[in-house]
């Protein structure tokens, strides 16, 4: 039987924003207006989880998805002594470092998590999903893991994760099982 597997990304804040490595801030005023007004396009689904984040936490919790457990598997990427750092700043004093972690999924000079490290743990919790609880499992998940779900589920090379784009409070849509997945991504709420 067919799982389906809809990954939400939370709310935009200022590390989006301000273009630096997350480093778990809470939503900001704006954020969070914009998730509540989403609140009524949200799937139904059998189980629903979020990612530790505090932002994926509040952004579930913005969307009506209070009972939302969390789930450790689903975990940003871990940037190291990168966190907090705005990529301007990164780019200027570790430059090479960056450029060899955005050319080589398996690189962490960071001293945190590689793309590869990240897309096989997601992987693995996605390919563990069985289809109890009707078969739909709801996620509000950081862009990263988003990223790391469709390289696994559609057998990308590990270097099209940074070439994918997942924007703020969008549904992406995974159907299928282990080994064989359909992907429907981008799907702003409120239009899914």
């Amino acid at each position: 039987m067919t799982v389906r597997v809809m990954l939400i990304s939370p709310a935009g804040g200022e590390a989006l924003r301000e273009a630096r490595f997350d480093d778990d801030a809470p939503l900001d005023a704006a954020g969070a207006a914009r998730a509540r007004a989403a609140a009524g396009s949200v799937p139904g689904a059998g189980r629903v989880v979020t990612a530790p984040s505090v932002r994926c936490r509040e952004t579930a919790a913005a969307l009506g998805l209070s009972a939302a457990g969390p789930e450790p598997a689903l975990r940003d990427l871990d940037a190291g002594r990168w966190r907090g750092r705005a990529l301007a700043d990164v780019a200027a004093h570790e430059a090479e470092g960056l450029a060899a972690w955005l050319a080589d999924p398996d690189a962490a000079p960071h001293g945190g998590e590689s793309v590869t490290e990240l897309t096989g743990r997601v992987g693995a919790w996605l390919d563990g999903l069985t289809v109890g609880d009707g078969g739909r499992v709801l996620a509000v998940a950081d862009p990263a893991v988003v990223r790391a779900a469709v390289v696994h589920a559609l057998r990308l090379p590990p270097a099209a994760f940074w070439r994918l784009d997942v924007a703020p409070l969008t549904l992406t849509e995974l159907s299928g099982r282990a080994g064989r997945w359909n992907l429907r991504c981008g799907v702003p709420l409120g239009a899914a």
